[in-house]
């Protein structure tokens, strides 16, 4: 039985005929293909792509940050102490992996052919290099003592570039102070560094927190921010949730998409996106394959009435065209999982595909796929599509010998 319906099926559905089955099937094949290579490609590149962009912001401002509790809407942020208090109710979080305590200060860079607003963000001692010694293209970044206040400066690129400026340069930042008097403050360019988050690399510079304590006059333990650290696998919002009613009742906890709601509004829209796009793919290329079938049972119909005739039952007829249209679909996926992951692989090393870092906050067009991923999608379109191929064996039910015989 299974060789004969194996050889029946083997006629019915020959790509090497020249009719029109023949060519819907290969039709139904490129569709297919084309399905889940736009499918792998889609997802591999939304997944890449926000994760990179995620990671780039959290290095700049941490998952989870303390602040004062006031509505001071300016970039310079109300004073607090890392007090005795906040450390020990930030030891009781088994969680957090790092805190470290920063402030901000806005300022301009003047040059003697150009000018620049600026943000100048203080760190010291404890602060975690770990992220940006990564984006460092030329020279290192500075390191910091609690007992001397340093000159020494990291800035982007787009500064670098805008003020003429590379390392070893003397760079002198002017700021306004609270009586409104204008004070200068002469820095070294100690290093260099490029993350690609446009927004960010054009507005900070990192400087020594005791410089920013200096200007504003702030006692050597106050800060503006204490910038909050996870250990990996920990989600934001769970620690930030229980953070903000532990800590003492004048701070307050914020989490990197709070504080940055607009860029990752705009990653969650990615989402939306491909999931679009993967359900119009599984739909145009479902349609194909029930159009692919359709088309071969009406011209095969006098063929199934003799079969019929002959004593076959409609569910052997039906397995008949069933099995051979799932193998038409794992050919076609076959096609395109190759295709999709070999593109996916050429683009993660050698970044063929560029991007404008200006608007995308990368160069390159990411990739990030898992095996997981890549057996949930085609197992899933797998399943719905076969489960689509059932609709047009249904017809096959309708089919009488007596009728059927004399169809052409």
């Amino acid at each position: 039985m299974v060789s004969g319906s194996k050889f029946i099926a083997n006629r019915l559905f020959s790509l090497s005929k020249q009719n029109l089955s023949s060519t819907v099937m290969r039709l139904a094949v490129t569709s297919v293909a084309l399905a889940i290579i736009v499918m792998i490609i889609s997802w591999a590149v939304v997944v890449g792509f926000k994760n990179q962009i995620r990671d780039k912001v959290i290095g700049f401002v941490a998952p989870v940050h303390v602040q004062a509790l006031d509505k001071n809407e300016s970039v310079e942020e109300t004073p607090f102490q890392l007090d005795s208090l906040l450390v020990s109710r930030l030891s009781a979080f088994d969680e957090i992996s790092h805190y470290q305590m920063v402030a901000n200060k806005a300022g301009m860079i003047k040059t003697e052919d150009e000018i620049q607003g600026v943000v100048l963000k203080g760190v010291g001692s404890d602060y975690d290099w770990s992220y940006f010694s990564s984006c460092v293209i030329d020279g290192e970044v500075p390191i910091y003592t609690d007992s001397v206040r340093s000159t020494e400066v990291l800035i982007s690129k787009v500064v670098a570039d805008k003020m003429l400026l590379k390392t070893g340069d003397e760079v002198r930042v002017w700021f306004v102070d609270k009586d409104m008097q204008a004070r200068g403050r002469k820095f070294t360019v100690k290093g260099i560094f490029e993350t690609g988050l446009y927004e960010f690399d054009e507005r900070f510079v990192f400087a020594d927190i005791n410089q920013i304590r200096k200007l504003n006059g702030w006692s050597e333990n106050e800060a503006g921010l204490l910038e909050i650290w996870l250990k990996d696998g920990i989600a934001p919002e769970d620690v930030n949730a229980k953070l903000y009613y532990s800590i003492p009742p004048h701070l307050a906890s914020y989490t990197a998409r709070e504080s940055n709601p607009q860029i990752f509004d705009w990653l969650d829209l990615l989402d939306t996106n491909v999931w679009l796009i993967m359900a119009l793919m599984l739909l145009v290329a479902g349609i194909t394959v029930i159009s692919m079938l359709l088309i071969i049972i009406i011209e095969r119909t006098s063929t199934i009435g003799l079969l019929k005739a002959m004593g076959a039952t409609n569910k052997f007829v039906r397995n008949v065209f069933l099995l051979r249209s799932m193998k038409i679909l794992g050919i076609g996926m076959l096609i395109g999982n190759v295709l999709g992951l070999g593109f996916c692989f050429l683009q993660q090393y050698t970044s063929l595909i560029k991007l404008p870092a200006e608007t995308y906050y990368l160069s390159a067009v990411p990739i990030e796929l898992h095996l997981t991923t890549v057996i949930a999608i085609n197992l899933g379109t797998f399943i719905l599509w076969t489960l689509m191929l059932l609709i047009p064996t249904s017809v096959i039910n309708r089919i009488t010998p007596s009728r059927s015989i004399r169809f052409e």
